[in-house]
């Protein structure tokens, strides 16, 4: 995998540049370099294919396949679970409420959305935002795999219980699956809050904090 200029950068705030609207409208660096390798080609064409995709019921309510957006040659992805209703409208993932956060989140740790990439287990929005069924997540594998696999990213960072449950086929809640790493077909994993909750229970942005430095710390130990 070819390596970019700044990948990362020692983070610059604490636990309330998580929660400070002046942290939201974070700078783009200008000296990343556009985004036009080799894996590009084939996650658009991919992208392409999976716009189309009828193989679920989620295909018969969506108004489009939310795929992913970022980087392509990213060290460091991560994976929500699925789109909600400004992402479906969109078609990018994280671009509502939680998607500001996200943002917000990533300024704290020095980077921005052009550094990494950002994806879900499932492409289409289940009506009102409910978890994915089984079937769901079983028929949206197809393009999760081949997704990932393009990417071959060096870390992968699951937001939410949905997201760890799924891609660590584990039944566990999501606070017995914080604080420890694990490994996806050779990558290491780490867990964390969704965004999304974390606007519910603001009281868990100190522990969201606390896992976004070991994140970091983790990621800046394989650079």
């Amino acid at each position: 995998m070819q390596q970019t200029d700044s990948k990362v950068h020692s983070p610059a705030a604490d636990a309330s540049a998580i929660t400070s609207p002046a942290k939201q409208n974070f700078e783009v660096k200008a000296d990343v370099p556009a985004v036009a390798k080799s894996v590009s080609g084939g996650l658009s064409d991919l992208a392409v294919k999976a716009s189309t995709c009828r193989l679920c019921s989620l295909s018969q309510e969506r108004n489009q396949v939310v795929f992913g957006v970022g980087n392509p040659d990213a060290d460091l992805v991560f994976i929500g679970e699925a789109p909600g209703r400004e992402e479906d409208l969109q078609g990018e993932p994280f671009v509502g409420r939680a998607g500001q956060l996200l943002d917000r989140m990533l300024a704290a740790m020095g980077m921005g959305r052009n550094e990494i990439y950002i994806m879900n287990t499932v492409k289409c929005r289940p009506p009102n935002n409910r978890d994915p069924k089984p079937d769901e997540v079983q028929a949206c594998n197809l393009w999760f795999e081949q997704q990932l696999d393009m990417l071959r990213p060096k870390m992968i960072c699951l937001l939410g219980r949905v997201a760890a449950q799924t891609v660590l086929k584990s039944d566990e809640p999501l606070g017995a699956l914080r604080g420890r790493w694990y490994d996806y077909q050779g990558i290491p994993v780490w867990v964390t809050y969704h965004p999304a909750y974390l606007l519910r229970s603001p009281g868990q942005k100190q522990k969201s904090w606390q896992d976004l430095q070991a994140l970091l710390s983790g990621f800046q130990k394989l650079n």
